[in-house]
C-alpha cells in the first residue's frame, strides 16, 4: 500500500472515531448546548491558531474581504449545525440523531443543484428515495427509553436541521477553493465564539474539573486535532476512500450510545438507518446501477 494511502487512511479512521465519541462528551458535560459549542469554539480556535501560525498560514494574502466574509458565513452555518445536532442527542439519542444527520449528502445535492448548477441524475434521485424511505422508517418507530414521542420527533427535526446547515457550510467551503482549510476552520470557530459569547457570559461556568476536562477535550481533540487529521486525510486519499472511511463515524456513534447509555435500536430503526447509510454510500462513492454486480448479471441474462 502506498505510504500516503496508509497515512491518510489512518488519519481518516482516527478522525471518524473521534467524531463518533463526541456525543458522550456533550451529554456527560452537563452543560447547556450553547455553552458546549462556545467552549468548543474557544478551545478549538486556540488549537487551530497555534497550528496555523506554525504552518505560516496566517497571511494577509489569504485574508481578502471576500474570503473572510464567506468563511464567516460558513462559520455561522457550522455553528448552527453543532447547536442543532448536540440538542438532538438528548431528544432522540446519539444513534438516531447521527443516522438522520447522515442525510446531509442529499441536502448538499439539492443545494449544489440550486446554487452551483450541478446536475441531479436519475441514480442520485434513486439514492435520495432510498434515504427518504429510511428516514420515514425511523420517524415511524416508537421512541425507546421512555422518551416521549414529541421529544423523539423534535430530535429528528433538529438532526435534519443540523444536516441542512452542514450542507450550507460545505457549499460555502467549495467557494473558498484555494484557501488553506486550517485557516477556514480557524475563522469559523472564531466566528462561533463571537456568536455565542453573549450567551456564555450570562450562563454559569462549569463547576467541576471533570466538566472542564470534557469541554477542553471537545475543543482541542474533537475540533482542533480532528480538523488536522481530517484535512490531512482529504489531501492524501482518493475521494472514494475518504467517502468509504467516513462511515466509521456513525458506526462509532452507535457503539458509544449502546455501551455508554444502553440505547438499542429497534428493528425498524436499524432498517431505516441501514437504508440511509447505504444511500449515503451510494451517493458519496458514485454507485450506479451498472456498478452493482447483481444488476449486471441480470442484464446479461436478459440479453441472452
Amino acid at each position: 500500500m502506498d505510504r500516503d494511502l496508509r497515512r491518510g487512511s489512518a488519519e481518516m479512521t482516527a478522525a471518524m472515531l473521534i467524531s463518533g465519541t463526541i456525543g458522550w462528551f456533550v451529554l456527560m458535560s452537563g452543560q447547556p448546548v450553547t455553552g458546549v459549542v462556545f467552549w468548543r469554539c474557544v478551545f478549538g480556535a486556540a488549537t487551530l491558531a497555534i497550528l496555523a501560525a506554525a504552518l505560516g498560514l496566517i497571511d494577509l494574502r489569504h485574508l481578502r474581504p471576500r474570503i473572510v466574509a464567506l468563511a464567516v458565513l460558513g462559520g455561522v452555518a457550522i455553528v448552527v449545525n453543532w447547536l442543532l445536532l448536540f440538542e438532538a442527542y438528548s431528544h432522540a439519542s446519539i444513534s438516531i440523531a447521527t443516522m438522520v444527520y447522515n442525510t446531509q449528502p442529499f441536502m448538499l445535492l439539492g443545494l449544489g443543484a440550486l446554487f452551483l448548477g450541478e446536475k441531479i441524475t436519475p441514480t442520485k434521485l434513486f439514492w435520495l428515495t432510498v434515504s427518504f424511505a429510511g428516514m420515514m422508517a425511523i420517524v415511524s418507530a416508537k421512541p425507546a427509553g421512555g422518551t416521549g414521542t414529541g421529544h423523539y420527533l423534535a430530535g429528528i427535526v433538529l438532526s435534519l436541521g443540523a444536516a441542512f446547515f452542514y450542507a450550507i457550510a460545505a457549499i460555502v467551503t467549495k467557494l473558498l477553493k484555494g484557501t488553506p482549510p486550517q485557516l477556514i476552520a480557524l475563522i469559523q470557530v472564531v466566528t462561533g465564539a463571537a456568536m455565542l459569547a453573549p450567551f456564555a457570559i450570562t450562563a454559569p461556568l462549569p463547576q467541576t474539573a471533570f466538566q472542564w476536562t470534557l469541554l477542553i477535550t471537545i475543543g482541542v481533540i474533537h475540533t482542533g486535532f480532528m480538523y488536522i487529521l481530517l484535512y490531512g486525510a482529504i489531501q492524501r486519499l482518493p475521494t472514494h476512500v475518504t467517502g468509504a472511511l467516513s462511515f466509521i463515524y456513525p458506526i462509532a456513534a452507535i457503539l458509544v450510545d449502546r455501551i455508554a447509555f444502553g440505547h438499542e435500536l429497534q428493528p425498524v430503526q436499524i432498517a431505516g438507518s441501514a437504508a440511509i447509510l447505504i444511500a449515503a454510500a451510494g451517493t458519496n462513492l458514485g454507485w450506479t446501477f451498472r456498478s452493482v454486480p447483481l444488476i449486471n448479471r441480470q442484464t446479461e441474462r436478459s440479453a441472452r
